[in-house]
C-alpha cells in the first residue's frame, strides 16, 4: 500500500505506508454541534462523550448493581477486531476470545510502577505507528494523563469500566470501554506490556480501536497521526535525505518542549515491508526518537541520537549499539548515565548515521507556539470545521477550474511582520494544517483517505475587505496561486510552515479529485496578529414585487387555454397543474425531464394560492407562468454545453442569476435535494426555484422589522413547514 503524493498541474509521486462525536441528524444536528462548542464542548475540561456515554455514570451504575460492564458500542465479538484480514471467521480471528485481566492473572494493575516505553509491545497488528506514538507519551507524565485520566484500577471500585481521553478533529472525546480483551492461545492478540500484569496500553489501544471502528482500522498510518491524537498539537515532517542544516538543533528543541518525534525508513515494494537491515533497522516500520546526547569521542564531540523500536526488540547493530566498541573509547561516567536510561527495544547511533539509515521524521509540537524557534512568540490559532460533498463544495484541486472554485473558502488577514526575520524580507510566519475526518471508519466499507491539499491566493484589491463573497470561476482562471501545500497526499494531513507579506489571502483546502466527499477541520496557526474567517456569500434573495394584473391584462389565448385546461370550476387543482406543466414540457425537446411531481405542483400551489384554496384561478395561474418562463430562459443560458440539463456547479450559478444568494451549506441541500448523479433536470431546477421563493416569502412575511430574525411559535413552525 503506498500514499500517493500529487501535485497540482503536475504528474503524481508516491511515498510508501505502514501497513463522530454527535449523534446523526443532519443539519439540527449540526446546528447543535456547533452551539455545543460554542459553549466550550470538547475542550480537555469539558470532553465530548463518545456514543453518549458518560463514564462516571456508567461506573457507578455497574458498582451499585455489582455486575461488571459490557460496552454495548463496542461489543466483545468477531466484528469489532476486523473486515478483511481480521474479519468474522477468518483464521486469525478463529478461536479469538475475550477475557478481562482479572481472568488472565491473580494480580492485574492497570499501571505498575509508572507508565514507561516497555509497556507497549507490539502484537499481531500492523499499528507501530501508534504504538511509537504512545512510548513518546510516555515521556511526558502530564501529557500521558490528559490520555490516560488518573484514579483508574483493578482495585478501588472495580467495575470493568475504564475510560481514555483522545483529541479528534478540534475537539476532546472521551472514550468508555469494558475491559474485555482478544485473547488466543492464552495471549493478548494486541498491544501488551512487558509486566505480564500490566494492563493500561492494552485498554488504550482497545478505546482506540472502538474509536475508529475496529482494531483492523489500526493497520497501517502515519506516526503524526497517534501523536496529534494524544496531544491536539500539530505535526510536521522532514525528509532526511534532505533535512535542514540545523536539523539536530531542531529536534533537541523539540525534546526539550516534550514534543513528540518518530522517525521511519522508507520501503520500496510491499516485499521490503517490515524487512530487516543488514543492521537489524526494519523498513516501513515506525520507530520513536526519545533522546539526543553529545559525547567526547576520539578527541571530537560526537553527535549520538536514540531511538525506540516498539516491538521491544530488534535492535540496530551498528556504531553505537548497545555492545558495540565505540562505547569503550568514552569516559565510563559518561557510558553508564547514557545505557542507565536504555529501555528494552532502544538503541543509541550516531546521528550522521541516523541521516544515512532513516528516511523521515515527524514532530508533533504540543502547542502552537512551540513551533516558534526561540520559544518565545506566541502563535495565534483558529479552528474551522468543513465539508466537501458532491456537486456543492467537492471541486477537485486547481486541475479542475470548471469545479475548483466550489471548494470551501477561507480568508486570513496578515497583519503584522514577523520580528528580527530571519533575512531583510518583511514576511509574517504562518502554518496551515488540513485534516480529513473519520476516514479509517469508512475502511470497512472499503474507503481510506483522500488525497487532500490546500492552495492559497493573494486577494486582489477589488476584494480586498470583503466578508459575504465567494469568488467564482472567473477569478481562479485569472489569478495564480502565491502558495501551497507541498504536495497532495493521501495522508490524514497535510501541513506547511509559510511566510508571505502583510495582506489579505485566500485559503482553497480541497481533495485532489472532484466530487470526492468528506469532513475536514482547517486550523490556522499566525505567529503574530491575524484575522480568520470563512469567505462564503450571504443569504439573500432579491425578491420581485408581486405584478399587479388583473384578468383584463391577460390577453384572449391565455384566457382561451386556461378555460379549456381548467374545466368548469375554472380553478386548477394540483393534479391538473401537474397533467398541464408536463404536457408542455414534452413539447420541448431539448429539456431533459422525468415530469413534475405531485409534490412539486403542491408546492407551486401552495406559493401562488392567494385565497387559500389550494387551487390556482386565472390569474395566480398567469403569474406562475409568468415566473416558469423567466426561468426557462435562466435554465438555457446556464445549460452551458446545451445537453438539456445543469450541472450542479451551473445550477449555483443558476439560482444566484434569479436572484438567490446562498452558501455552501445551504447549497449542499439543494443539491441532495434536486440533483441526480450531479445532474439537475429542467422540472427539478424550477421546483427548487419555486421552494425557495416561497421559503424565502414567508420568512419575509414574519420579519416585519427586517431585522434577519423571527420569532415563530409551534404551531406556526409546523404551519409553515408543512405547507411550504
Amino acid at each position: 500500500m503506498t500514499f500517493s503524493v500529487l501535485f497540482c498541474l503536475i504528474p503524481p509521486l508516491s511515498l510508501p505506508i505502514y501497513p463522530s462525536m454527535y449523534p446523526v441528524g443532519g443539519i439540527s444536528a449540526t446546528i447543535y454541534a456547533n452551539r455545543l462548542r460554542e459553549e466550550g464542548m470538547g475542550t480537555n475540561e469539558q470532553a465530548v462523550h463518545f456514543a453518549n456515554q458518560d463514564y462516571e455514570a456508567l461506573k457507578q451504575e455497574c458498582v451499585e448493581s455489582g455486575c461488571l460492564f459490557e460496552d454495548p458500542c463496542f461489543p466483545a465479538e468477531p466484528p469489532s477486531l476486523g473486515f478483511k484480514e481480521l474479519a468474522p471467521f477468518s483464521s486469525k480471528t478463529r478461536d479469538v476470545e475475550w477475557m478481562r485481566p482479572t481472568e488472565l492473572t491473580g494480580d492485574p494493575q492497570f499501571i505498575v510502577g509508572g507508565a514507561t516505553r516497555t509497556d507497549i509491545c507490539q502484537g499481531a497488528l500492523g499499528d507501530c505507528w501508534l504504538l511509537a506514538a504512545i512510548g513518546s507519551l510516555t515521556l511526558n507524565e502530564k501529557l500521558l494523563h490528559r490520555v490516560v485520566p488518573h484514579g483508574q484500577s483493578f482495585q478501588d471500585d472495580y467495575a470493568g469500566i475504564f475510560h481514555f481521553q483522545f483529541w479528534q478533529f478540534g475537539e476532546w472525546v472521551d472514550v468508555v470501554i469494558d475491559d474485555r480483551l482478544p485473547v488466543k492461545d492464552g495471549e493478548l492478540m494486541f498491544v501488551h506490556s512487558a509486566e505480564g500484569n500490566e494492563f493500561w496500553s492494552a485498554l488504550l489501544e482497545k478505546a482506540y480501536a472502538k474509536l475508529n471502528g475496529s482494531y483492523e482500522a489500526l493497520s497501517g498510518g502515519s506516526t503524526t497521526e497517534g501523536f496529534e491524537d494524544f496531544t491536539g498539537g500539530v505535526s510536521e515532517m522532514y525528509e532526511l535525505r534532505k533535512a535542514p542544516r540545523d536539523l539536530y538543533r531542531i529536534i533537541g528543541k523539540a525534546l526539550e518542549r516534550g514534543s513528540l518525534l518518530g522517525c521511519s525508513i522508507d520501503i520500496t515494494s510491499a516485499f521490503d515491508m517490515e524487512a530487516v537491515t543488514f543492521k537489524k533497522l526494519v523498513k516501513g516500520h515506525a520507530y520513536s526518537v526519545t533522546a539526543l546526547k553529545e559525547v567526547h569521542f576520539r578527541g571530537n564531540m560526537e553527535r549520538l541520537i536514540r531511538v525506540r523500536n516498539p516491538w521491544g526488540q530488534v535492535e540496530w547493530t551498528g556504531a553505537w549499539s548497545d555492545n558495540s566498541p565505540e562505547w569503550d573509547e568514552i569516559d565510563p561516567s559518561e557510558q553508564e548515565d547514557l545505557h542507565l536510561q536504555m529501555e528494552d527495544g532502544e538503541f543509541w547511533m550516531s546521528f550522521s548515521e541516523f541521516l544515512r539509515q532513516f528516511s523521515r521524521i515527524e514532530i508533533c509540537n504540543l502547542t502552537a507556539d512551540a513551533l516558534s524557534d526561540d520559544g518565545m512568540s506566541h502563535w495565534n490559532t483558529t479552528k474551522f470545521y468543513g465539508t466537501w460533498r458532491r456537486g456543492s463544495t467537492a471541486g477537485g484541486c486547481r486541475n479542475h477550474p470548471n469545479t475548483f472554485w466550489i471548494n470551501p473558502q477561507y480568508k486570513i488577514t496578515l497583519l503584522e511582520e514577523d520580528d528580527d526575520p530571519e533575512d531583510d524580507e518583511v514576511a509574517c510566519s504562518f502554518l496551515v494544517a488540513l485534516m480529513q475526518k473519520d476516514r479509517r471508519r469508512y475502511r470497512r466499507q472499503g474507503q481510506d483517505m483522500h488525497t487532500i491539499g490546500f492552495a492559497i491566493y493573494e486577494i486582489p484589491e477589488e476584494f480586498r475587505g470583503c466578508q459575504n463573497v465567494h469568488l467564482k470561476k472567473n477569478f481562479f482562471l485569472s489569478h495564480s496561486s502565491c502558495a501551497r501545500s507541498e504536495t497532495f497526499i493521501n495522508l490524514r494531513e497535510v501541513s506547511t510552515r509559510l511566510r508571505l507579506p502583510p495582506g489579505e489571502y485566500l485559503i482553497v483546502p480541497s481533495t485532489f479529485e472532484p466530487s470526492q466527499e468528506a469532513d475536514f477541520v482547517l486550523r490556522v496557526f499566525t505567529e503574530k496578529q491575524s484575522e480568520t474567517e470563512e469567505l462564503d456569500d450571504v443569504v439573500s434573495a432579491e425578491l420581485e414585487d408581486e405584478d399587479e394584473i388583473t384578468e383584463d391584462d391577460i390577453d384572449d389565448s391565455f384566457k382561451s387555454m386556461f378555460a379549456q385546461l381548467a374545466g368548469e370550476d375554472m380553478e386548477i387543482s394540483i393534479r391538473e397543474l401537474r397533467t398541464i406543466l408536463n404536457r408542455v414540457v414534452s413539447r420541448h425537446k431539448d429539456l431533459k425531464t422525468d415530469g413534475f411531481s405531485m409534490e412539486s405542483c403542491r408546492t407551486m400551489v401552495n406559493l401562488m394560492d392567494k385565497d387559500g384554496s389550494a387551487r390556482l384561478g386565472l390569474v395566480e395561474f398567469q403569474l406562475l407562468w409568468n415566473k416558469i418562463r423567466k426561468w426557462l430562459v435562466i435554465f438555457r443560458d446556464f445549460d452551458l454545453d446545451k445537453s438539456g440539463a445543469m450541472s450542479s456547479y451551473e445550477m449555483r450559478l443558476a439560482v444566484e442569476a434569479t436572484g438567490f444568494k446562498l452558501n455552501n451549506k445551504l447549497n449542499q441541500v439543494l443539491v441532495a435535494r434536486y440533483a441526480e448523479n450531479e445532474m439537475i433536470d429542467f422540472d427539478n431546477f424550477i421546483c427548487c426555484l419555486v421552494k425557495l421563493e416561497a421559503m424565502f416569502r414567508a420568512f419575509k412575511q414574519f420579519d416585519t422589522e427586517e431585522s434577519g430574525e423571527v420569532e415563530m411559535n409551534l404551531t406556526e413552525w409546523l404551519y409553515l413547514t408543512m405547507c411550504g
